[in-house]
């Protein structure tokens, strides 16, 4: 099948998940990096990758995968990471505490968008901090409120990481980036401090 390749972007959210995933796996991999401020992922050669131009793709049994949930989901279901609950309804629950950020979040807080917003702002010095904190904090807002639904046992749906996890733990970083406060939002805190102390997350911080 050939080695495990990850195209990705060091301080790419959905980049980040995947590390996450692949690390929880046991799954060695050589990344490759695709420089998103040098516009490396308009190249013809990433585009033959993912036409869409976005990372992560990831290169893995035979396959070329794009967009980061399908990946996620594929390594999930192939090498039985557990990340969702087996009972159909927490599982659909499950999935929308990790979308809450992965879909509604982090898309509008993507670099590409803020720096559009930017440039149609007459505020331009202070526009992408703003634009950044006002989808942020309220977004990690509901998330803290979606979690009181679950047991953090120590992770947000129970004793192993899961698919909110690596969702929650890239926007947490962002949101530190951004200077978007949490620091009242104890649930997530809380999670934080768990999987800040696993090592499938530590050794995939973009500062590694």
């Amino acid at each position: 099948m050939g080695s495990t390749i990850l195209y990705d972007y060091w301080r790419s959210s959905a980049s980040y998940r995947l590390r996450i995933a692949l690390n929880l796996a046991g799954i060695e991999y050589t990344s490759i990096p695709v420089d998103l401020v040098k516009g490396e992922h308009r190249s013809p050669e990433h585009l033959a990758r993912n036409p869409q131009g976005f990372v992560p793709v990831l290169e893995i049994d035979g396959l070329r995968l794009t967009q980061s949930l399908a990946i996620l989901d594929y390594l999930d279901e192939t090498r039985s990471l557990g990340l969702l609950p087996k009972d159909p309804g927490l599982r659909a629950r499950a999935r929308a505490l990790a979308y809450s950020v992965a879909v509604d979040v982090h898309p509008v807080c993507n670099l590409q968008v803020a720096k559009h917003a930017t440039r149609l702002s007459s505020r331009e010095a202070d526009m992408p901090k703003a634009w950044m904190q006002h989808f942020i904090h309220p977004g990690l807002e509901a998330f803290e409120t979606l979690l009181a639904g679950f047991d953090q046992a120590p992770f947000c749906t129970g004793e192993t990481p899961g698919l909110a996890d690596i969702c929650l733990v890239p926007q947490l970083y962002n949101a530190r980036r951004w200077e978007a406060e949490f620091k009242d939002m104890p649930r997530i805190c809380a999670v934080e401090a768990a999987c800040a102390a696993h090592p499938a997350f530590t050794s995939a911080h973009p500062d590694q």
